[in-house]
C-alpha cells in the first residue's frame, strides 16, 4: 500500500505542476496581446491625423487684394494670346490696373479660359468670352473661388476699338465691381463711350484685330450666342 501511495503522490504532483504551468503560460500570453492592441489603435489614430488634407486655396473678397498683389509681383507678364478656330489675337495688359492684370494672368495660368468660349457676339459692338454652358464650368469656378474685383478706373482711358475689359453684374452692384472670369473686346470703330466709367479697361488688342472682326461677324441666335461654339485657348506669351 505504501508503494501505491508513493506512485499516486508522484502522479498527482506531475498533473498539478502541468496545470499550473499551463495557467502561467496563458497569463503571460494574454498580457502582451492586450498591450500591442492599444499601440495599434494609437498608431491608427496618429495616421488619421496625418492624413487630414489641407483645404485648397480659394480666392475670396477677403483675401483677393493681398493675394493678387503678391501674385502680381511674382508673375509680371503683360502679354496674353487668345487662340480660336478663326485665328489668334494678342492682348497687352496694363500694369496700371494691377489687380485686374494679376487676376487675368492667374486665370490664364490656371487654364481656366481653356474650358470656355466666346459666348456673346454683339455685331459691331463687342465680343465677350470667358464662360460656357458646359457642366464642368461651375466646378472650375468653384475651385478657383467666389469673388469680384474692385474697380481700377484709369483717368483718360476710354473704351476705344480693341479695348479689353471685364464685365460686371448690373444688378445689386453699386460699386461696379468686375466679374473676374468674363472679358470683352470692343469691336466698334467709334469705340463704346457709353461704357466709360462702367468697367475697368485692363488691356488692349495689339495684334490680330482682324481675328476679332471675324469672330464679330459669325452667325448668332437672338440672344447673341454664336450658332457654333467658338472655343478659347489662352496662353501667357511674356
Amino acid at each position: 500500500m505504501s508503494l501505491i501511495r508513493f506512485f499516486l503522490s508522484i502522479s498527482f504532483f506531475i498533473v498539478f505542476a502541468s496545470c499550473e504551468d499551463t495557467q502561467s503560460k496563458q497569463k503571460t500570453e494574454v498580457t502582451p496581446s492586450t498591450s500591442v492592441s492599444k499601440k495599434s489603435i494609437e498608431n491608427k489614430s496618429i495616421k488619421k491625423k496625418k492624413v487630414q488634407k489641407k483645404k485648397p486655396f480659394k480666392v475670396s473678397n477677403d483675401n483677393l487684394k493681398e493675394f493678387f498683389t503678391q501674385y502680381g509681383k511674382k508673375n509680371p507678364e503683360t502679354l496674353v494670346r487668345i487662340t480660336t478656330r478663326y485665328g489668334s489675337f494678342d492682348i497687352k495688359l496694363t500694369t496700371k490696373t494691377p489687380i485686374h492684370r494679376a487676376n487675368f494672368i492667374y486665370l490664364v495660368k490656371q487654364r481656366y479660359f481653356d474650358e470656355t468660349f466666346f459666348y456673346r457676339v454683339a455685331k459691331g459692338f463687342v465680343i465677350q468670352g470667358g464662360n460656357s454652358d458646359r457642366t464642368q464650368m461651375s466646378q472650375k469656378r468653384f475651385e478657383i473661388g467666389d469673388y469680384t474685383l474692385p474697380q481700377e478706373q484709369l483717368p483718360g482711358v476710354t473704351h476705344i476699338r480693341g479695348s479689353v475689359a471685364l464685365s460686371k453684374q448690373w444688378v445689386d452692384n453699386p460699386s461696379n465691381r468686375s466679374t473676374p472670369f468674363e472679358f470683352f473686346v470692343v469691336v466698334a470703330k467709334q469705340g463704346a463711350p457709353h461704357l466709360n466709367g462702367e468697367h475697368t479697361i485692363f488691356g488692349q488688342v495689339v495684334k490680330g484685330m482682324n481675328v476679332v472682326d471675324k469672330i464679330s461677324n459669325v452667325p448668332t441666335d437672338i440672344s447673341e450666342w454664336p450658332l457654333k461654339n467658338i472655343f478659347i485657348k489662352a496662353e501667357v506669351i511674356r
